[in-house]
Order: structure tokens, then C-alpha cells, then sequence
């Protein structure tokens, strides 16, 4: 069942400009990532967030300090929404020293221990038991952690998921698992790749409990990643948010996306864009004005600009970081 709208925001107008913020700066950064893109400055893979703002950004609400989070190759919008510096992120992609990996791991590949980002992960699904691992190190450290575990409908349909789902039960781990349902699993439609009507219902039979979400309203996410997050910090066990949402570009930028129409994709940018909702209940809620909001516009510009321009200007590796992160130091 999908999780009801709240009748009035659960948040205050503080809240509700800085998830305008943030969602913003995701859009604008995947944009500017595209653009760098098309100028050859980015090589390899390269998976856009455009659309999906809102899962993020509303899971992140709902955290606090110590919580982790780990995803798959569509990575950016987690990483700006958890707090890393978008100059890090840029020049991860433009494969320079600058960037979270030292410019050795590319858009796919990007970690940070300070804000307990585990990655970016390129193989399907790989990222969910790994992050079974992370909410495992949690539960045997006694703390109230959390670990979000975010993957997408096609990856849903892989058997290490539910083998996931098993242990996690079993041991009563706290894993949020985010299905990231955007639709379409690279170019197949979830019709077209499932005859189950949820995916979040599929943890039932491991006694999992979960719900579908509104993924383009940040405000339905961030009330069920409260409800799911109380879940785990009572020692329930793992929780599923199937979280709707739509991405407005192909699977990656070298995909084209003929599996569907203009029409179907601007019609969800003209009726459901997430950011655009947040804008005209500031706006009509008298929270902001257009020009208070132009301002905000202008800041973030601003900030992905400086990150591009850090992202041309930061050497690429020596030849020396070959040699480099492949074996833990004493310290870790």
C-alpha cells in the first residue's frame, strides 16, 4: 500500500528551503556532469540522478551522524545528498587526483569514510549484501545505526537480494533496503520484467515488513524513512521502502532511451517533478520569494560551476597511484 501524503508538511519552512537546496544542487550538478560529459572531460560510464532527487534527499532527512549508506552505479545524488564536497564528486568523474578516489575510480567508484559512503558499485546489485555486512558490524557493535541499502528494480530481480533479505531477517539486522524503482531496468519496463505487482511485497515471505513510497514527493519519502528508520533503531529488523520515482534521462549517458516516448517523460517533468513541487508549496505557503528563490538558483550555480572548473584544473594521477589503496594501512 502506498504510504499517504501528509496533510500539512512535516517540516518546518527552514526544512522545506533546504530540501529545495539540496535537490537542487543534485539536479544542477547531473546537468553540469552531462554537459562535461559531452565535452569528453568524462570518460567510461556515467549514470545520471535527473529526477530522482527527492529518494535521496528524504532518506538523508531522516538519518543522523553515524548512519551508513551504500548504493549502485547511479551514485551521485547520494553522495552530494550525505554531505561530500561536490568538488570531490566532479573530479572523481573527470578521473583527476582531486576526486574522492584519486581519480582511479570514476563515477562508479566513489567512497567516503568521513560521511560513511560505501560506494557506488558497478555490478548489479552487488552493493546489497555488502551493505548487509555494514548493518551486520552495527549490530554486533551494540549502537543505534543505520544502514540504508539503496538498489533498483532491475536489480531487484537478483538472487542475492534475496538471499540478503533471508540473513537479514534471520539475524534481525538494521537495513533499510531502498528499491529504487524508477521505472525502467536500463531499457525494460517493470511491466515488461516482472509479474509481481510490488517488490517490496516480495519480503514478505521473509517476514520483512515494507511499503511503497512516492518517490517524487520528498516529503512522503522523508516520513517513511522516519517510520522505517524507527523500525531498525528498535531492534525490528531490516525494513523495504519500494520508493516510485522516474528518471528523465537514458540508463547512462550513451543510452539513447527509445523504450519510451518524449511525451511519457515530459508529461512527468510537467505534472511530477519533485523539485519543482517543493518550489510552489515555498512559494504559494509565502516560505520564499521568487526572488529569495532565484537566489538559492544563483548559489548553487555557482557552486557546481566552481566544482567544474576544479574537476578541468586538478591533475590527473601520477603514475605512482597505481601502486596505491590496495592494501588496508596499519591505521585503518
Amino acid at each position: 500500500m502506498a504510504a499517504k501524503k501528509p496533510a500539512t508538511p512535516n517540516v518546518s519552512a527552514d526544512e522545506l528551503l533546504n530540501h529545495y537546496r539540496e535537490m537542487l544542487l543534485i539536479r544542477r550538478f547531473e546537468e553540469k556532469a552531462g554537459q562535461l560529459y559531452g565535452m569528453g572531460l568524462i570518460g567510461g560510464f556515467c549514470h545520471l540522478y535527473i529526477g530522482q532527487e527527492a529518494v535521496v534527499v528524504g532518506l538523508e532527512a531522516a538519518a543522523k551522524e553515524g548512519d551508513k549508506r551504500i548504493t549502485s552505479y547511479r551514485d551521485h545524488g547520494h553522495m552530494l545528498a550525505c554531505g561530500m564536497d561536490p568538488k570531490g564528486v566532479m573530479a572523481e568523474l573527470t578521473g583527476r587526483e582531486g576526486g574522492y578516489s584519486r581519480g582511479k575510480g570514476g563515477s562508479m567508484h566513489m567512497f567516503s569514510k568521513e560521511k560513511h559512503f560505501y560506494g557506488g558499485h558497478g555490478i548489479v546489485a552487488a552493493q546489497v549484501p555488502l551493505g548487509a555486512g555494514l548493518a551486520f558490524a552495527d549490530k554486533y557493535n551494540g549502537n543505534d545505526n543505520v544502514t540504508f541499502i539503496y538498489f533498483g528494480d532491475g536489480a531487484a530481480n537478483q538472487g542475492q537480494v534475496y538471499e540478503t533479505y533471508n540473513m537479514a531477517e534471520l539475524w534481525q539486522l538494521p537495513a533499510v533496503f531502498v528499491i529504487e524503482n524508477n521505472q525502467y531496468a536500463m531499457g525494460t519496463s517493470t511491466q515488461r520484467s516482472t509479474k509481481s505487482p510490488s517488490y517490496f511485497a516480495r519480503g514478505q515471505a521473509y517476514g520483512i515488513a515494507g511499503e511503497e513510497v512516492d518517490g517524487m514527493d520528498v516529503l512522503a519519502v522523508k516520513a517513511a524513512g522516519e517510520k522505517a528508520v524507527a523500525h531498525c533503531r528498535a531492534g525490528k529488523g531490516p525494513y523495504i521502502l519500494e520508493v516510485k520515482t522516474y528518471r528523465y534521462r537514458g540508463h547512462s549517458m550513451s543510452d539513447p532511451a527509445k523504450y519510451r516516448t518524449r511525451e511519457e517523460v515530459q508529461k512527468m517533468r510537467d505534472e511530477r517533478d519533485p523539485i519543482e513541487q517543493i518550489r510552489d508549496m515555498l512559494l504559494t505557503g509565502k516560505h520564499a520569494s521568487e526572488d529569495e528563490l532565484k537566489a538559492v538558483d544563483k548559489e548553487i550555480k555557482a557552486i557546481v560551476n566552481e566544482a567544474a572548473e576544479f574537476s578541468k584544473e586538478s591533475p590527473e594521477p601520477h603514475v605512482d597511484e597505481l601502486w596505491t589503496d590496495i592494501y588496508a594501512s596499519e591505521d585503518v
